[in-house]
C-alpha cells in the first residue's frame, strides 16, 4: 500500500493552485456548512437541558430525568467516531467535498425528524427509542462533518495562514450555537413556557430542513484542494487509509484525542450543563440568564475564534493550548462559585472570559494543528478518528457526568471541578507531544539568524586582525 507523505502530480498535470477568491469561498463554505451542522447538533444539547426530561422521561424524578436526558445527548458522541471512520476512509479516497454534502443531508433529516417524534405520554418507550436512534444519526453526521470541513479550509490555505483559515471551520461551532440558542430563545419568548414545553420546542428542529437547504447550496460550490487533487492524480490514494493511520500514526491519533479533552468539556459546561445548574440553584431566572449568556459568548466567539487561529500562526499552537488549559483548571472553581451567588447581570462577562479567552484559544487553532499531525493521504482518517475519540470522553460525557458528580457531591460541584482539572493535565501532556510546525519554523529561523550573526561577527573579527 502507498505510504508516502509527500505526493507529486504527474508531469504536465499539476493541479491549479488555490486563488485568493477560491480560499475565501472555501472559508465561507466551511463556516456556513459547519454552522448548519452544529445548529442541528446543538439544538439537541439545548433541548436536553430544558425540554427532554419532562417530554420523554415524565415518570421519573426531575434529577433522574435530567441525567437520562443528558445520557441520550451523549449517545450522539458515541456515534461520532463511526461517522469519523467511515467519512475518513471515503474522504481520503474519493474526496472531502462529497462526504461533506452527504453528512449535511443526513444531519438535516435526523434533526427534522426529531421535531415530529411523539412524546412518551403518547407512544411510551417508543419515543425514547426513536429519540436515541435519531441522535445516533446526528452523531454519525457530525463525526463525518468536522474533518472534511477542516481539511477543505486548511488544505486550500497558504502554509503561513493555516491557523487563520482553519478557524473558519471552528467558527461554525459558535455560529451553530448562536443560531440554535437564538431560535430556542425566540420561540420560548414568543410562545411562553407552557406552550414551548408542550409543542413549541419542535419548531427549531423543523426549521432544520430550511437551513440545511441553504447550506447545501453554498457547499456544492467548492472543490477539493489542489494537494488532494494531486494525490488522486498521482495514484497515491491508499486503499485502507483508516488502517494505515492507526498502524503508522498511533501517537498522532492519541495526541489529537488528548487535545480534545479539556476544551470541549469546558464548552459543554458553559453552554449546556450550566443551564441546568442555574435552573436548580437560581430557578427559572437562572436558566434564562444562562441562555442569554450563551447567546453573548457565541456571538463574540465569531470574532475571538479566528483571532486565536491567527495568533497561533505567529506564536505556535502549543503555547496557547498549554496556558489556556492551566487557566481552565484554575478558573473553573470561581466560575461555579459565581453561578451559586454572583450577580446574574455579570454572567455574560464571566462566561465570555471562559469561552472567548480560555476555550477559543485552544479551539481556534485545532483544525490546522490536527491536520498538521498527519500526511495528506491519511489526514481525514487520522484527524477525524482522534477528534471524535476525544469528543466522546469530553463533550459527550461531561453533561451526564456533571449531573452525576454534582449529585454525588451533595449539590456541590467540587468533584466536577476536579474532573476538569484532570482533563486539563491530560491536554497539556498531549500538547507537549504534538508536532507544532509554527514553533519548529520559529526555532529554525532563530537558529539561522544566530548562525548568520555568528558568521558576520567572525568575518568582522577577521578584518580587524588583518
Amino acid at each position: 500500500m502507498p505510504s508516502q507523505t509527500t505526493v507529486t502530480a504527474p508531469p504536465g498535470r499539476p493541479a491549479a493552485p488555490s486563488t485568493s477568491a477560491t480560499r475565501r469561498r472555501v472559508a465561507l463554505a466551511s463556516f456556513v456548512g459547519t454552522t448548519v451542522e452544529y445548529y442541528d447538533f446543538y439544538l439537541y444539547a439545548t433541548a436536553s437541558a430544558l425540554v427532554f426530561a419532562p417530554t420523554f422521561f415524565p415518570s421519573v424524578t426531575p434529577a433522574v430525568g435530567v441525567i437520562a436526558s443528558f445520557a441520550t445527548y451523549g449517545v450522539g458522541f458515541v456515534a461520532r467516531p463511526l461517522g469519523g471512520v467511515v467519512a475518513g476512509h471515503l474522504g481520503d479516497r474519493i474526496g472531502r467535498k462529497k462526504l461533506l454534502v452527504a453528512s449535511l443531508v443526513l444531519m438535516g433529516i435526523a434533526s427534522t425528524l426529531i421535531g415530529v417524534i411523539p412524546s412518551a405520554a403518547t407512544i411510551g418507550v417508543g419515543a425514547v427509542v426513536a429519540l436515541v436512534f435519531l441522535r445516533l444519526l446526528q452523531g454519525v453526521a457530525a463525526g463525518a462533518e468536522w474533518g472534511g470541513s477542516a481539511l477543505l479550509s486548511v488544505e486550500h490555505a497558504p502554509e503561513r495562514h493555516r491557523g487563520l483559515f482553519g478557524a473558519f471551520t471552528q467558527m461554525g461551532s459558535a455560529g451553530g450555537m448562536l443560531l440554535a440558542t437564538g431560535v430556542f430563545t425566540l420561540v420560548r419568548s414568543l410562545l411562553g413556557t407552557e406552550a414551548f414545553l408542550a409543542w413549541g420546542w419542535r419548531l427549531p428542529f423543523l426549521f432544520s430542513a430550511v437551513i440545511v437547504a441553504v447550506g447545501l447550496v453554498i457547499r456544492l460550490g467548492v472543490q477539493d484542494a489542489p494537494v488532494f487533487q494531486e494525490l488522486r492524480a498521482s495514484g497515491g490514494v491508499e486503499r485502507f487509509p483508516v488502517w494505515q493511520a492507526i498502524r503508522q500514526h498511533p501517537r498522532s491519533i492519541l495526541v489529537t484525542a488528548g487535545l480534545r479533552l479539556v476544551q470541549p468539556a469546558l464548552y459543554s459546561i458553559l453552554t449546556t450543563y450550566s443551564l441546568t445548574y442555574l435552573g436548580n440553584v437560581r430557578g427559572p431566572s437562572g436558566s434564562d440568564a444562562g441562555l442569554q449568556a450563551v447567546l453573548v459568548i457565541s456571538a463574540v466567539s465569531l470574532v475571538s475564534t479566528p483571532f486565536w487561529g491567527w495568533l497561533s500562526d505567529r506564536v505556535g499552537r502549543r503555547v496557547l493550548t498549554i496556558w489556556s488549559a492551566v487557566g481552565i483548571a484554575v478558573l473553573i472553581w470561581p466560575f461555579f462559585a459565581f453561578l451559586d451567588a454572583g450577580p446574574l447581570v455579570l454572567l455574560p462577562l464571566v462566561a465570555l472570559i471562559g469561552m472567548c479567552v480560555f476555550h477559543d484559544s485552544i479551539y481556534g487553532p485545532q483544525a490546522a494543528w490536527f491536520a498538521e499531525q498527519f500526511p495528506t493521504g491519511r489526514r481525514y482518517s487520522g484527524m477525524s478518528l482522534g477528534y471524535q475519540i476525544g469528543s466522546i470522553f469530553s463533550v459527550g460525557l461531561t453533561p451526564l457526568l456533571a449531573a452525576v458528580f454534582v449529585q454525588l457531591g451533595g449539590g456541590s460541584p467540587w468533584i466536577l471541578c476536579g474532573y476538569l482539572g484532570v482533563y486539563a493535565v491530560l491536554t497539556i501532556v498531549a500538547a507537549v507531544f504534538a508536532v507544532d510546525p509554527r514553533a519548529v519554523a520559529r526555532r529554525e529561523a532563530q537558529a539561522g539568524a544566530g548562525a548568520r550573526a555568528g558568521a558576520g561577527a567572525g568575518a568582522g573579527a577577521g578584518r580587524v586582525s588583518a
